[in-house]
C-alpha cells in the first residue's frame, strides 16, 4: 500500500498542497480538518489517487476527535508513517492589550495544544506498529523565529512549537520516531493573497511582500518525510527569497 501520512488542516492552503503531494508520490493520506466539504474537495483534486485518501472531520483541539482520527487511519491503512502537524489559526491583528483571553486561547489551543494531542497519538501508534517508528513534521512558520506586529498569540504558539519539536525529537529517539520542523514564509495560498497587496511592517508602514508558490513548501515537506528514520531534518526554513525577514527588512 505504501507509506501512510496524516495531514491536519488538509482542507485548504498549505495542508491541501502537502496532502496532494503525498498522494501524488504514492502515499496513503488521512485528510484531517474541521470542514468535511473542504476535505472532500482536497480528495477530489487528487484524481485517481483519491482512493488512497481518507477524509476525517476532526477538531485537533478535542482529544476524542484526535484519538478517532488516528484510530480510523490505522483501521483503514494499517499504520501511521508520518504526521504533518499543520492545523492552525490566528487572532485579529490588534494591540496586545486589546486581545481577549478567548482569542488567546483559541490560537494556543489549535496551534499548540492541537499539535501536542496529535503528537501523543502519533507516539502511541508509531511505538505499537511493526515495523515501529515514524516521522512527525511540525509547521512552525517564520513566526516561530520572528513576529509580525500585533501577533502575540500566534507568535507565542509558534515559538512553543519549536520547543515541542525538540522535545519530541529527543523523546522519540528510543522508539525510532523522528521529528522536525518546517518554518514557512509567504507561501501563496487563498489565505495569504493579501501579502502581495500590503502587510504591516515593524516600522508602522504597510508594504507589499513577495510570495512564493506553495508547491515549494509541499516538496520540502515531502523531502523531509521521505528520509529514512536514521536521518532527520530538525529545522528547515523555506521562504520567498525577497521577503523582509533576514536582516533589518
Amino acid at each position: 500500500m505504501g507509506p501512510v501520512a496524516i495531514v491536519t488542516g488538509a482542507g485548504s492552503g498549505i495542508g491541501r498542497a502537502v496532502a496532494l503531494a503525498f498522494l501524488r508520490e504514492g502515499w496513503s493520506v488521512a485528510l484531517a480538518g474541521r470542514r468535511a466539504q473542504t476535505l472532500r474537495a482536497t480528495a477530489a483534486e487528487a484524481g485517481e489517487a483519491a482512493d488512497r485518501a481518507l477524509a476525517v472531520t476532526a477538531d485537533v483541539r478535542e482529544p476524542a476527535a484526535v484519538r478517532d482520527l488516528f484510530a480510523w487511519t490505522v483501521e483503514r491503512f494499517g499504520r501511521v508513517d508520518a504526521l504533518f502537524n499543520n492545523a492552525g489559526t490566528g487572532a485579529p491583528a490588534r494591540p496586545l492589550e486589546e486581545l481577549s483571553l478567548e482569542q488567546w486561547r483559541a490560537v494556543v489551543d489549535t496551534n499548540l495544544t492541537g499539535a501536542f494531542l496529535c503528537t501523543q497519538e502519533a507516539f502511541r501508534a508509531m511505538k505499537a506498529q511493526t515495523p515501529r517508528g515514524g516521522r512527525i513534521i511540525n509547521n512552525g512558520s517564520i513566526s516561530a523565529t520572528t513576529p509580525r506586529p500585533d501577533s502575540a498569540p500566534y507568535t507565542a504558539a509558534k515559538h512553543a512549537i519549536t520547543g515541542l519539536t525538540k522535545a519530541t525529537a529527543l523523546d522519540g529517539r528510543a522508539h525510532d520516531i523522528a521529528c522536525g520542523q518546517i518554518d514557512i514564509g509567504n507561501a501563496l495560498t487563498p489565505m495569504t493573497e493579501r501579502m502581495a497587496e500590503g502587510m504591516p511592517q515593524a516600522d508602522g508602514a504597510v508594504r507589499p511582500e513577495p510570495v512564493m508558490d506553495v508547491e515549494h513548501v509541499a516538496r520540502a515537506v515531502l523531502y523531509m518525510a521521505s528520509l529514512p528514520l536514521d536521518a532527520n531534518v530538525l529545522s528547515l526554513t523555506v521562504m520567498a527569497t525577497k521577503m523582509p525577514f533576514v536582516g533589518r527588512g
